[in-house]
């Protein structure tokens, strides 16, 4: 099975097995704050991949949000996000998904995402037209940041440090509107199909932004990492809207 395929496969078989155990019931417990949960179904899921790619992929590395790893001999590394919005997963909201991305000589070459409310896998790269269910996605018409939605994930660090607060509110002062899903990759994969305009989040985990950066990449979008007071801030969408969120957040 080649990496395209073998990501999509993981990807649906993670978010299939995560929605089971939701069916079935399950209980998120508290990781770093009130906000930042983690359930059983997390880690099944993140294991249910791990054990695969070890199998599909000896030799590759592995780095999971729930504490999956191993060392890559290969120069590859496979990165997981078993339920990419816990929080809404727990509490019945529909805006979570299973996300995996890899890397290979320190660029990310493939991302998938699956989303199991509607059956729908994201699967695309750098030099992979990004598909859903099979389907290409339309390239994204680049556009300015006034004529953009903005998607976030509303962290309590937004108002409580005027080193996010400041910089994020120049960028969503310019925007069309703002909006936050609570699923880092969901939002990606919806810039990537069109569905939302520009993504713009503080101090993101690599499995938070490695699988969606692909999809955006593959839609022909743009994806930056820019630093503003200290903090690092990542950004995809539109080239011209990356290019202008990117100046507010380093003048800010």
């Amino acid at each position: 099975m080649n990496d395209v395929d073998l990501a999509a496969t993981l990807a649906r078989r993670a978010g299939r097995t995560a929605h089971e155990m939701l069916q079935a019931g399950v209980e998120g417990w508290r990781k770093s704050s009130a906000g930042d949960l983690v359930t059983a179904a997390d880690h099944a899921a993140e294991e249910l991949v791990a054990a695969a790619l070890a199998e599909a992929r000896p030799g590759d590395g592995v780095v999971g949000e729930e504490g999956a790893a191993s060392e890559a001999t290969t120069g590859r590394t496979w990165f997981v996000d078993p339920v990419d919005g816990t929080y809404n997963f727990v509490n019945g909201l529909t805006w979570w998904c299973s996300a995996l991305a890899l890397q290979e000589s320190g660029e990310v070459v493939l991302g998938a995402v699956y989303h199991p409310h509607d059956d729908q896998v994201w699967v695309g790269g750098r030099d992979l037209p990004t598909a859903r269910n099979g389907e290409a996605v339309a390239r994204l018409a680049d556009r300015s940041l006034a004529d953009c939605s903005l998607t976030t994930y509303l962290h309590r660090s937004y108002f409580a440090s005027a080193d996010v607060a400041e910089p994020f509110g120049s960028v969503a002062a310019a925007a069309k509107v703002v909006r936050a899903g609570g699923s880092g990759s969901m939002d990606l994969a919806a810039v990537a199909d069109g569905r939302l305009d520009l993504w713009c989040q503080h101090d993101a985990a690599e499995w938070d932004w490695m699988p969606g950066f692909a999809l955006v990449e593959g839609a022909g979008g743009a994806v930056a990492h820019v630093e503003a007071r200290g903090i690092t801030w990542s950004l995809a969408g539109p080239p011209t809207a990356v290019r202008e969120a990117a100046d507010l957040l380093r003048s800010a």
